[in-house]
């Protein structure tokens, strides 16, 4: 094996993985202000995921004062302190880029039922 794969595979943190697209997500994000660090939380809907092992990255979305915002976090960042999922998500789709695009009522994703 070499030696970048090995260092990949060390570095990548399994339990980060229990989201897919369509969820609602709460995540809780350690900010560096200085020498004081806090955490703060950022919730919305994830968009996308794109790559694989350490390089994984998942997009969320949310609107924040009737503007759209999004963020892009690594899956094995050691700024994630933790990543809740809120609600699970009904999609057809593995990009909801067109969801850029709708505002109000019609930007949200249906709940995924259980029975």
């Amino acid at each position: 094996m070499n030696v970048l794969d090995k260092i990949r595979k060390e570095q990548v943190r399994p339990e980060r993985h229990a989201f897919e697209i369509g969820d609602t997500v709460r995540l809780y994000v350690k900010i560096v202000e200085g020498e004081n660090e806090r955490i703060q939380q950022f919730q919305g809907t994830v968009i996308a995921r794109r790559g694989t092992g350490i390089e994984e990255t998942f997009t969320v979305r949310r609107v924040q004062a009737g503007q759209g915002v999004e963020r892009v976090f690594p899956i094995n960042s050691p700024r994630l302190e933790r990543i809740e999922v809120v609600r699970k998500g009904s999609v057809r789709r593995a990009k909801l880029y067109y969801l850029r695009s709708k505002i109000g009522k019609d930007a949200r994703v249906k709940e995924l039922r259980t029975k």
